[in-house]
């Protein structure tokens, strides 16, 4: 594995652990959302990320900056290994 795979896996994960954050922040604050559709839970999360882009660190706001539904969709989608 090259260095670039290893740091997009890094990338990755790390998007995966923030998106799982605001998941768990999401389902504390509306409980409903549990059984909400994946693409349901990606639009909150998103406009979530929106709202709270400035309470992130710099890195973190990096990762999220031109995250699409789509991508936070996939990353709900899949589990790491």
């Amino acid at each position: 594995m090259t260095e670039k795979n290893i740091a997009e896996e890094n990338k990755s994960d790390e998007k995966r652990k923030l998106i799982n954050r605001f998941l768990m922040r999401l389902t504390k604050e509306q409980p409903q959302m549990y059984y909400a559709t994946t693409s349901e839970i990606s639009r909150s999360i998103h406009t979530m990320i929106k709202e709270h882009t400035n309470r992130l660190s710099v890195e973190e706001q990096a990762l999220v900056r031109r995250m699409t539904i789509e991508e936070i969709e996939g990353l709900l989608g899949f589990h790491a290994r």
